[in-house]
Formats: structure tokens, C-alpha cells, sequence
């Protein structure tokens, strides 16, 4: 993909890279997007960012977090593990007066509520590294109290965990992911990003995903949720009664009305929360 170079006034990403010599590390899951279209494109999927507070996680050279900016992201927090990315995010900071603000910190560790303000909006918005993306997305999901602090979460995954996401009953993606996902939120694919938009290009093609919260899911425990899903689909193509035999088998299932000849990936999400409540 070719990119528009200093459509911000900045230096071009791939400049930005080859000056800090910010070579992607494997081992921190990183893909660096260099298209500030695509990135733009990515931004825009959040809505409109006026007086927003935008947190994004792993932002490398400040690709995304140049066209959250740009977007008009009122407030971009970007929390970014690599010291070595620093000094090219400092100058995005310096370029865009009080509007950036930088943590060091690994993403895993971080509370993000406490990075919420007192603005109407707060969102999500990440090329996650491909590490430890679908961790994090549990943890945003699973969070109390609920609603949450976010008002959306749109994040770039390899595209099979994506579709893992959106999934649903009788889907083949679907699994403890579809369903801690439709439980607490509604989530949709916007669109594909190809491997050449990336620096290194990664074997696969990538999806952002969007979610919004539910203002009213099912009354349920997130930590038995997905304890029941992980049993449930661990061994997926048995019935549940001996896919949840250490978790009760036969009794749970009649507590929760659920036939035991059924399979994982026939259950809706409410059966589900229905497992986990008479956990």
C-alpha cells in the first residue's frame, strides 16, 4: 500500500521507523501499520472522537495514534511497552501540544478505568499485538462494575480471531470467545486489512472489530463464564455431560434445564449464563 507522506505535518512512518530503527519485534507481537489512510480508516470506525478520550494499546512508531489525533481525538492515552518507541511517540506528543500522553507500562498491568476522565467518552481503539490481544479484549469484557468505562472497543486481530469474536451458535469460529463477547456486547467485523499494510508483513490477514457494550446483559458471573465455556469447548465434540463432568455434569445441566446430549456449539449465550448461575 503506498502511503501519503506528512499528511500531518509529520515525517512519513516508514522515515519514522528507519530513523529510530523501530525494527518489529516477534516477541512483542508487533506489526507496524505505515498506511496513515488505512490508519485514518481504522480511526473513523470509533465514531466521531470529538471530545473523546481515546486509550490505545501498543502504538509503536504512532501510526493510529497519529490519526486518532488527526480524527480529532480530544485526549489520546497510549500505553506502549517497547522503550524504544518513545522518542518517535514524543514527537507525535510535542506535535500535538497536551493532547498525547505516553505510558510506559505492559499493557497486561495497566487499569485502564482508572485512565478514563470526567469527558462524555471514553474508547478503545488498537492494533493489539497479536499476543496478548485476545487476553486483554476477555479482561475488557469481564470487567465490574458494568455498563464499563468504554463506550466502544475497535481493535485489529488476526482475521480467525475476529471471527471467533462475532461468532455464534452452529458457527464453527464459535467458542468461549463468541460467547463472552455477545454476552456482554454486540460485535461486528468492519473490514479485512491485508498482510502488505503491515511492516513486517504478518503470515496472515487481519479484521477490525468493533464492539459495544449491552446496557443490560444477563445477570452472571464472568469468571464462571469462562469456566464452564473452557470445559464446555475444550472438548468440544462430546456432549456436555462429560465435556462439564468435573464441574457437576448430569446435575449441572438439569439445574440449568439444559439436555446433557447436547454439544457446545448449540448453546446460546443466555444457556450459557444459565450454566454459570447454577454453578
Amino acid at each position: 500500500m503506498s502511503e501519503r507522506p506528512a499528511i500531518d505535518g509529520l515525517p512519513p512512518l516508514r522515515t519514522v521507523i528507519d530513523t529510530h530503527g523501530l525494527a518489529a519485534r516477534k516477541t512483542l507481537g508487533q506489526n507496524f501499520l505505515l498506511d496513515l489512510n488505512l490508519t485514518g480508516k481504522i480511526a473513523r470506525q470509533a465514531g466521531d472522537l470529538t471530545g473523546t478520550t481515546v486509550i490505545e494499546v501498543g502504538p509503536g512508531p504512532g501510526g493510529l495514534t497519529r490519526a486518532l489525533l488527526m480524527e480529532g481525538a480530544d485526549r489520546v492515552v497510549a500505553i506502549e511497552r517497547d522503550p524504544r518507541c518513545l522518542p518517535a511517540l514524543a514527537e507525535v506528543a510535542a506535535h500535538y501540544q497536551d493532547r498525547l500522553t505516553v505510558i510506559e507500562a505492559d499493557a497486561l498491568t495497566v487499569d485502564y478505568a482508572a485512565l478514563a476522565t470526567s469527558s462524555d467518552r471514553t474508547v478503545i481503539v488498537a492494533n493489539l499485538p497479536y499476543n496478548v490481544g485476545t487476553e486483554l479484549l476477555v479482561g475488557w469484557l469481564t470487567a465490574d462494575p458494568w455498563p464499563p468505562f468504554w463506550a466502544s472497543l475497535t481493535l485489529m486481530f488476526q482475521r480467525e480471531v475476529a471471527e471467533r469474536i462475532v461468532a455464534g451458535p452452529g458457527d464453527g469460529a464459535y467458542g468461549r470467545l463468541g460467547v463472552l463477547a455477545g454476552w456482554r456486547a454486540e460485535a461486528r467485523i468492519c473490514f479485512d486489512v491485508p498482510p502488505q499494510a503491515f511492516r513486517p508483513p504478518p503470515k496472515v490477514t487481519s479484521s477490525v472489530v468493533h464492539l459495544t457494550p449491552r446496557a443490560e446483559p444477563i445477570p452472571c458471573s464472568g469468571d464462571r463464564l469462562a469456566t464452564v465455556t473452557r470445559h464446555a469447548f475444550g472438548q468440544r465434540r462430546k456432549m456436555l455431560r462429560q465435556s462439564l463432568k468435573p464441574l457437576g455434569g448430569t446435575a449441572l445441566l438439569e439445574r440449568a434445564g439444559i439436555t446433557g446430549t447436547r454439544r457446545a456449539e448449540t448453546l446460546t449465550v443466555a444457556e450459557f449464563c444459565a450454566l454459570a448461575n447454577a454453578l
